[in-house]
């Protein structure tokens, strides 16, 4: 479908992603913060990395076609505001699914380990060349950026839900398939 046709659902590539990088999201969400507490988790952390990695190439990919795919428009009812915090809400998910594989990456770089982040055990991605300042800056910028994208999910679940129980419009049904209104 060319970029200027617009339907009131998302395209089939931007619902793929959409539901791919949250899952990978929440399977980071919760092996980042449960890792200490729960000691079989730490084994998990290369994997926690791989899919960091591939959340930050999706993410790249999903903004390339959201911006040659415009999203569907908001029904009508919805109040300007309330659309302006959606796009608010929509920018700082790309910045952090940009910033977190990043800051991840940073914190990863400034280990004395040789070789690279192993994707899957399949290949290795090059170390970051950044100084000790950088890393622990990466370290610290990663921690408190998960703790914001796990408010933001749980802003973005309730806003959805919102919509779907208690307004009874279509927002969710166009990025759910098996939704409708």
């Amino acid at each position: 479908m060319p970029a200027y046709e617009r339907t009131d659902r998302y395209s089939t590539v931007a619902i793929w992603l959409h539901w791919t990088i949250a899952l990978l999201v929440l399977v980071n969400i919760a092996v980042g913060l449960l890792h200490d507490p729960i000691p079989a988790l730490r084994g998990w952390m290369a994997g926690h990395k791989a899919i960091g990695i591939t959340v930050l190439v999706l993410t790249l990919g999903r903004i390339i076609w959201r911006i040659t795919h415009p999203a569907p428009p908001l029904p009508a009812d919805v109040p300007a505001a309330e659309k302006g915090l959606g796009h608010a809400t929509h920018f700082a998910f790309y910045a952090l699914l940009l910033a977190m594989p990043v800051t991840g990456w940073m914190m990863v770089s400034g280990s004395a380990k040789p070789g690279g982040l192993t994707w899957f055990g399949l290949f290795d991605i090059p170390y970051l060349s950044v100084s000790k300042a950088t890393s622990g800056f990466g370290h610290a910028a990663h921690g408190v950026l998960g703790w914001l994208m796990l408010a933001l999910v749980v802003l973005h679940v309730a806003g959805a839900l919102r919509h779907h129980l208690i307004l009874r419009n279509n927002v969710l049904a166009r990025m759910a398939p098996a939704v409708r209104r």
